[in-house]
């Protein structure tokens, strides 16, 4: 049975790897961030067009691992429509889950689909890699300028 999930998730990773839902630059946007992650090379600008407090848009472009490219894909699936607020809400559920800080419940309540990317919370070098695109995104809904590093 685990064996199973374990390769229903790699399954999931490497086709929003393959195929990134919501990769290029959005025309609007007025919001926008770039992430680096100087360990393993991971560079990512994320776009978004915010209006009445809300997601309208989202989306990434640049290169990165597996992992990060799945979890920018997912990110941006996810986020649309969200107010900033909830925006943030999801971005801290996340972080806790992927750092262990919260192994109970962050994922539940809607963010089931983010548990393909638990997997890596035993490994913090892919942590890195996991919370990339969402430090860029926070940093982007937070109009900060400078490159989010992520060591």
């Amino acid at each position: 049975m685990m064996t199973d999930m374990r390769d229903l998730y790699q399954e999931v990773i490497l086709d929003h790897s393959k195929s990134p839902r919501n990769f290029g630059h959005i025309d609007p946007s007025n919001r926008e961030s770039k992430g680096h992650n100087p360990l393993c090379g991971d560079r990512f600008t994320i776009y978004a067009l915010v209006e009445d407090d809300r997601i309208k848009d989202v989306s990434f472009e640049g290169n990165g691992c597996a992992i990060s490219t799945a979890s920018a894909s997912m990110m941006t699936e996810m986020l649309k429509g969200l107010t900033i607020k909830e925006a943030q809400n999801v971005f801290e559920r996340f972080h806790n889950a992927m750092t262990g800080n919260d192994e109970g419940d962050a994922l539940d309540d809607g963010l089931e689909k983010l548990q393909v990317l638990a997997g890596v919370r035993d490994y913090p070098m892919r942590v890195k890699c996991a919370t990339l695109a969402w430090h860029t995104l926070k940093a982007a809904l937070e109009n900060a300028s400078d490159t989010v590093v992520t060591e």
